[in-house]
C-alpha cells in the first residue's frame, strides 16, 4: 500500500496549500489515489488547476472547505494539485475544471465540474452522496462507423 502524497512544498498558491494545512484535506497524486478511493466509504476529490491558467481554481480552493463543512463527517476529502490533478482527470471523464468528483467505496458516483451557485453545490452534493455508482462518462472524440449513415441521413 503506498503512502498519500505529501502536499508539495513550494510552488503553490496560499489557497490551494490551505486545503491540506489548513482544511485537513489529504494530498493524493496519480500513486496514492486508488489507496485514497478504495478506503470504505464516500470520497470527494478536488481537482485543482494552475489558477494563472484557471481562475475558478482559486474560487474552489475556498468553496471545497465550505462544501466539506456542510456535510461534516459525510465523506473524506482528497486534493488533487494540478500536476496530478491533470495526469488522473481523463479517469473522471468531467468537463470543465476546477471540478470535485464524488466516489463511493472506490466507484464513481459523479461530479461537480466547472463554477456553480452555492445552492447547486449543496443540492448536487447531496444528490451525489445517495446516487449510486456509474460508469465515468468519457472524454474524447465521438466516433462512428465508416458507412454509417450521417444524421443528414446522407
Amino acid at each position: 500500500m503506498s503512502a498519500l502524497a505529501p502536499a508539495p512544498a513550494t510552488g503553490l498558491h496560499p489557497l490551494l496549500e490551505q486545503l491540506v494545512s489548513r482544511h485537513g484535506f489529504v494530498a493524493v497524486d496519480a500513486e496514492s489515489l486508488d489507496d485514497f478511493i478504495h478506503a470504505a466509504g464516500h470520497a470527494m476529490l478536488v481537482f485543482t488547476e494552475d489558477p494563472v491558467r484557471y481562475k475558478e481554481t482559486l474560487d474552489l480552493a475556498v468553496i471545497a472547505p465550505e462544501v466539506a463543512r456542510a456535510f461534516a463527517g459525510r465523506f473524506r476529502v482528497g486534493v488533487l494539485y494540478p500536476d496530478a490533478a491533470r495526469k488522473v482527470a481523463p479517469r473522471f471523464g468531467f468537463a470543465r475544471w476546477p471540478a470535485l468528483v464524488m466516489l463511493r467505496d472506490g466507484d464513481y458516483v459523479g461530479a461537480i465540474d466547472g463554477l456553480r451557485n452555492w445552492d447547486e453545490y449543496l443540492d448536487e452534493t447531496q444528490r451525489l452522496l445517495t446516487a449510486e455508482p456509474i460508469r465515468p462518462p468519457s472524454v474524447g472524440i465521438a466516433v462512428k462507423s465508416a458507412g454509417a449513415p450521417t444524421s443528414c441521413g446522407h
